[in-house]
This record gives C-alpha cells, structure tokens and sequence, in this order.
C-alpha cells in the first residue's frame, strides 16, 4: 500500500472560505478593539447593560422562534430552531462566566487588607 501526498489545495481552499464567511456573518468583530476613533468613551456599567441587554434579546428572539415552530409555522425549520435555542444558550453560559468572575475578583479585592 502506497501513501502519497497530501493534496493541501482543497483544505487551504476550504480555510478560505471560512474565513471570508466568518468575515460576513460577524460584524460586530469588523472594527478592532484598539481603534477606538469612531467610539467615545465606554464606562463599565453602560458596556454591562449593553451585554445584558444583548443577551436577553438573543434569548427573546429563540423563544419567538421555538415557539412559532411549535405552533406550526411553515418558515421555521427545527434546524433553525435548535441552532437558536443552542445559541441563546451559549449567550447565556458565558453571561453566567462573566458574573463568576466578577464575584471573584470582588471577592479577592474585599480580601486585601488596606
């Protein structure tokens, strides 16, 4: 049995792809973080509302959707659903990530001695 090259095109192809697809489907991530020409400054709790904000929205949006496929709306794919409710629960996971180390860090700082 003979084992020949690896033919890599089709994988550096694939990679391509990927990656002008992730550019498209995420415009959040189009402006660096270190270019804050188009951004005033941000103070801690705006950004946190914002993120909460965002969260919750994503989940709203998963329960509209779940729900529309359980009452039969044709439109709605179970794929459709699933990936939201998977989605929502990501967003929510790693809100729940940010708050344990919140908590964490509060708790070390109340720790110190002065």
């Amino acid at each position: 049995m003979s084992i020949g090259a690896i033919d890599t095109s089709r994988i550096e192809a694939m990679v391509a792809q990927l990656k002008t697809a992730a550019a498209r489907t995420s415009p959040a991530h189009a402006n660096p973080i270190g270019d804050s020409r188009a951004t005033g400054p941000v103070d801690f709790q705006s950004a946190l509302k914002a993120s909460l904000d965002q969260v919750n929205q994503v989940q709203l949006q998963s329960q509209q959707l779940a729900q529309r496929f359980e009452m039969g709306d044709s439109t709605v794919s179970l794929s459709d659903a699933m990936i939201s409710l998977q989605k929502s629960s990501i967003a929510l996971q790693q809100t729940i990530q940010v708050r344990n180390k919140l908590v964490s860090a509060y708790q070390e700082i109340m720790a110190m001695g002065v």
